[in-house]
Parts: C-alpha cells; structure tokens; sequence
C-alpha cells in the first residue's frame, strides 16, 4: 500500500487534532504539550505525547498557534490573541495571559535604541497556589 503523503496527512481532520484544538480554545492561556497531552488523555485515553508534538507542530505551520517562550521551557497559544503579555507561576509553572500592555516601552530602551518589538512576563505565584500556601 503506497504511502500518504505528509500533504494529505497535514489536510486531513483527526479526532486528536480536533480534542487538542478544543484543549487550546479552552484553556485560552499558553500550554505545555504535556498540560496538552494529560487533557486530552481525558477523553482520548491512548493518545501519547509524540501525537501532541506532530499536532502542534501542524498548528504552528497553519499559523493557529504561535510559541511563547517562558522560563522553564515553551507554550503554544491560540495567535488570534494578538498582543499581550503574559504571568508565570513558579510554583506551578502554569502561565496565563495579561490583558493589556504597559505601555510606552520606547522610553525604558536606552537613548538611541528603536524597538521594534517587545514581550513582557511577570513571574510568581497565581492565586491557586497562593491559596494552597
């Protein structure tokens, strides 16, 4: 039997893809593929998290998700979001999203420096974790 190309693979609708993409509509906050991977084992029991991986990287190359780089490694989130920053919890290391931005960054560069871009990421304990303490 010949072999599907990986154009007909990325085409094609999975019920996997489709529980991790309602795993990120969900969450609406940036996830791990393993926070990825235990959701979804919720109602896909056998699905590894190498499964997770290719789901992701196809996301990524649709441009459904973008990655967002954190300490303690990357996420992915939904890129219909648009700007915004985001909170890591050290306790957790979950990370949610901040609605809004601080504003004029242009000031705090050094005299002479242009951004062209900027992320912000405020790092502590969320309130689940606060309230574990």
């Amino acid at each position: 039997m010949p072999k599907a190309s990986s154009i007909s693979l990325v085409k094609r609708k999975t019920r996997q893809r489709d529980t991790i993409r309602e795993i990120f509509t969900s969450a609406r906050r940036p996830l791990r593929p393993q926070e990825v991977a235990a959701a979804a084992q919720r109602s896909l029991p056998s699905l590894g998290i190498a499964t997770v991986y290719r789901a992701i990287k196809l996301l990524l190359d649709e441009g459904w998700l973008i990655p967002v780089n954190i300490a303690g490694g990357t996420r992915y989130e939904l890129a219909e979001i648009g700007h915004h920053h985001h909170f890591h919890c050290r306790d957790c290391d979950k990370t949610f999203n901040i609605v809004g931005c601080a504003g004029n960054v242009q000031e705090l560069a050094p005299n002479g420096f242009v951004i062209a871009s900027h992320e912000l990421t405020l790092s502590g304990t969320c309130r689940w974790c606060a309230e574990r303490r």
